[in-house]
């Protein structure tokens, strides 16, 4: 089951993909916060953002989780805008306490 609300019919095909990756990452909770943030973002992403987006979601879900909570520091080739911009997106509109 997916939780995506957004429709892909607009998208083109990368977009389309990277929305399903972002929706089916293996931790749920991973699945929340990446495709609530691609349900928002992913329309508007411009090309070198959706580089970004694409090179977080293959960071392992533990890795990835722990950055976003702050249990672990972000290794600064991580340290983003697009990092930043989910980071930020999480904490001030998902209800999932992780």
């Amino acid at each position: 089951m997916s939780g995506t609300t957004r429709t892909s019919a607009d998208l083109d095909v990368r977009r389309r993909r990277t929305l399903f990756r972002a929706w089916h990452r293996g931790m749920r909770e991973m699945d929340l916060i990446m495709g609530r943030f691609a349900d928002a973002e992913i329309g508007t992403m411009s090309e070198e953002d959706l580089d970004e987006f694409e090179r977080l979601i293959e960071v392992p879900d533990r890795d990835l989780l722990s950055w976003i909570t702050g249990e672990a520091a972000t290794p600064e080739n991580y340290d983003s805008p697009v990092f930043r911009r989910l980071k930020g997106f999480h904490s001030h509109t998902s209800p999932i306490h992780v």
